[in-house]
Order: C-alpha cells, then structure tokens, then sequence
C-alpha cells in the first residue's frame, strides 16, 4: 500500500459473491474476487446498471462485460463520447490558460481536439518512442533487466516486485524520456500521485474529496516544475530522448512546433501511463507461471512463445480492470438493456477479455491461441493505448532475460498474494524462490 491507503475504509472487505445481488465490482476487498464476479456477471447480468452513479446529476452509470459490448464503443469516440472530452472543451470555451497543473489536459486541447489530430498525436509525436518505434529500445530494456537480475541471481529467491517488475519500467521510462536513474524515486512518488484516484477513489467514476484532491496535487508539487526545466535544457542542449524530441520536432498536422506546456502535458500523459500497468501484467504474468509449471517448461523449451504467452496473460489478467470513460450520446441497447443518452459506461475490459462468447475455454491459458492479440487490454480503435509498443516490449524482454538466466521459478513458501484497492489488478507484494541457470543463455 502507501501514501494513499488512509483514503479507503479497509475493515470490512468484501467477499466472494455467491449471487448477483453480492456482486460490488467498486468495493475494497472485491479485487481479490473480481474474476468470480465476472462470470456472475456474463451469465446473469451482462450490462449491470448503477443507479445514480452516472456522470452527471440524475443519470446511471453501466457496467459492460461483454466483448462485442465493449469493443463496440472504444472504437466508436464520436458515437460513445470519451469523458475527457468534456474536459478539452472546457479548456477550448474559456480559452488557454498558462496553468501547468492542467497542463496534460491543456496540451490535449491544442495537440488533439479530434479523431483526426489523436491520430496524428500517436503517429508523429508518441509512436517513434513507446508504440511501434519502441523497438529502438531493445538493447536499453535488455540491458536494464539484466542489471536488476544481477542484483539477485544469486540469492535463490527475490520480492519479484520491488526487485523486478516495479523498477523495470520505471528504469525504461526515465531513459526514454531523458531522466537520470537517480531520479527514479521522485518520479516513482509522482506516478503513485498520478494515479492516486484510480488506486484509492470511491466508485466506478474514482471519485476523491475535495480534501484528497488537495493532498494529491501536494504529492505533484514540483512535477510539473521538474518537467519544464527537463524541457529547457533540452532544447537548449537536446539528446537522444524523447523530450529533446518533442523539443525540436515540427508537428506537421498543425505545422508549427510545440511549446512547453504541451511537452509537459506529453511527459505527464507518459509517466501517468507507463510506470503502474506494466508492472502490473509482468507480476501476474509471474503468478500465473509459478500457477502453471507446464507453461514454464514449455516457455523455457520454446522462447518465441513467450510473446503469446505475455497477450495470453494480458487477456487473463488485464493490469487495468476497466475504466469509466465513455457517454452514450443517444439511447443505446446492449444485451437487450436500453441505456439511455448521457449514461456513463464503465467498460470492463478484464472481464471482456474472457467472454466465454468470444473466447474458447476462455479462463484458459493457451500458448497457441488464435488472434491472440485481439483482447481490449489496451482498448482499442483510434484512442488506443499510446505505450502498448513499449509495454509489450518491455513485457517480452523481460521473460527472455529472465529465462535465460533461471531454470525453476515458484512461490516462496510464505507467499501471500493480496491485491491493493481500485481498478487496476495491482499485486502489494511476491516473494518467489528459483534455481539459477547453469548456462545462461
């Protein structure tokens, strides 16, 4: 847990439902039997209305966990409005301000108003560093992995998340954007106040008191500060990193080049996404191959599975459960439910992800699965995931690496494995045993 975890009321964690009236997706403790609610859910309630939680006053929110559902309204934003939008066009009316503390939101407002220009936002400013240029970094992510196996290879065992899974992307994103390494803690305090609503906020919409709103932006003071002189530097004395980059590029959709406060708003959007959910499907991809011995022995005879085994672990155990992000802007019907214009969806892709409708044998680990990438764990259509590039990469290298030096790999005897609030599939802690491999290779 951390900073956080006296926003959430942890004496009375919630149990396993038996029957659709115990199902409570947005409880403390439902993380831990979030899977059985979902076959509940598909079989008795594949849209499930929340009365009054919608995104305005008088409107319901609904939970959708059916796959075609899903994919659906992530790749239709004009259809299904995106709730950021809202936000943008706020920013838009009242016209630009030079706050720093919106600056993500204030650089969407300029860099990526449309459909249009959030697809030339990936192709020409995110994608040459953490979507499908990621590849440039290869060398970078093997050689961070092998740096932090080094430092417990010989032990026999190892906190596979502090250890590994945590300080792995946190290593991959800082040298990506231009940080030193000994800035990692700092950053690692921001990217836990960034995500601070979606770990310990109340409900489906990841709601926080004006009082924590308060104690997160406290926790970000001098983020946004600590970005802007990374942006001067660089542009008086640019390298090769994805802020000297943003710092020199001409945008071409809008033909002009970017100012500081829409780099910043770049940076926060990066960090934001690529330090928490990485980490989060390399420590379940861990458990379920500590779950799975037979994975583990076909992986280690066969290395170029591991790349389907990580999608087949993403759709399994998708690091971020869902999102409330989408407003019908007319009177929908899914599952046979009318859900009327202006309600609030919660898309649950974890739960999307094994429809037994779509997938067979749904629950099931299968290295040789068909279209194995086609599971919603980072959404889909024109507002994809930025970083699925370089999270993928980081997730494959870091199997290779790590296959390539141990031979066993299982639970420490005193393991217990604890999930921490919100919507994201966050393990607190993974102590594993393992023998070293005689030949690494």
């Amino acid at each position: 847990m951390g900073a956080f975890d006296h926003w959430v009321d942890m004496s009375h964690p919630a149990k396993r439902p038996e029957r659709l009236t115990e199902v409570d997706l947005f409880a403390y403790g439902a993380q831990e039997h979030w899977y059985a609610a979902y076959d509940i859910l598909h079989r008795e309630a594949p849209v499930q209305r929340l009365p009054d939680d919608g995104f305005t006053p008088g409107t319901d929110g609904y939970v959708l966990t059916k796959y075609d559902d899903v994919a659906r309204v992530v790749r239709d934003p004009v259809r299904y409005k995106p709730t950021l939008t809202f936000a943008v066009e706020g920013i838009l009316a009242a016209g630009r301000t030079p706050d720093m503390t919106n600056a993500m939101m204030e650089s969407m407002a300029t860099l990526r108003p449309s459909i249009e220009l959030w697809r030339s936002h990936r192709q020409e400013l995110t994608d040459p560093w953490v979507g499908p240029g990621a590849t440039r970094h290869t060398a970078m992510v093997t050689e961070c992995a092998d740096r932090l196996i080094d430092k417990f290879i010989d032990r026999g065992e190892v906190e596979f998340i502090s250890e590994f899974a945590r300080p792995l992307p946190q290593m991959v994103m800082a040298r990506v954007l231009g940080f030193p390494e000994s800035d990692i803690p700092k950053l690692a305090e921001w990217g836990t106040a960034q995500v601070a609503s979606f770990v310990w906020g109340k409900s489906h919409r990841n709601q926080v008191t004006p009082e924590q709103m308060r104690e997160q932006f406290t926790w970000l003071d001098g983020f946004k500060e600590y970005v802007q002189r990374a942006v001067e530097q660089k542009r008086a004395n640019p390298q090769n990193d994805m802020i000297s980059f943003l710092t020199q590029v001409t945008y071409q959709a809008l033909g002009r080049k970017l100012s500081d406060i829409e780099i910043n708003g770049i940076v926060y959007a990066m960090v934001l996404g690529g330090l928490e959910t990485t980490q989060y499907a390399i420590e379940e991809q861990a458990q379920l191959l500590c779950e799975q011995p037979n994975v583990w022995r076909a992986l280690k005879a066969d290395r170029e599975k591991i790349r389907g085994f990580t999608e087949e672990a993403m759709r399994l155990r998708a690091p971020t459960q869902g999102l409330s992000t989408r407003i019908t802007t007319q009177d929908e019907v899914f599952q046979g439910v009318t859900v009327p214009k202006g309600s609030l969806l919660h898309l649950r892709w974890a739960a999307a992800n094994i429809d037994p409708e779509e997938w067979e044998n749904a629950n099931e680990l299968q290295l040789d699965r068909k279209a194995v990438t086609k599971h919603l764990t980072f959404s889909a259509g024109p507002r994809v995931c930025p970083g699925a590039g370089i999270s993928r990469l980081e997730q494959v290298i870091a199997w290779r690496r790590l296959f390539a030096r141990i031979d066993t790999l299982e639970y420490a005897p005193d393991v217990e494995i604890k999930h921490q609030p919100g919507i994201m599939l966050g393990t607190l802690a993974l102590k594993l045993r393992f023998t070293k491999a005689a030949t690494p290779g």
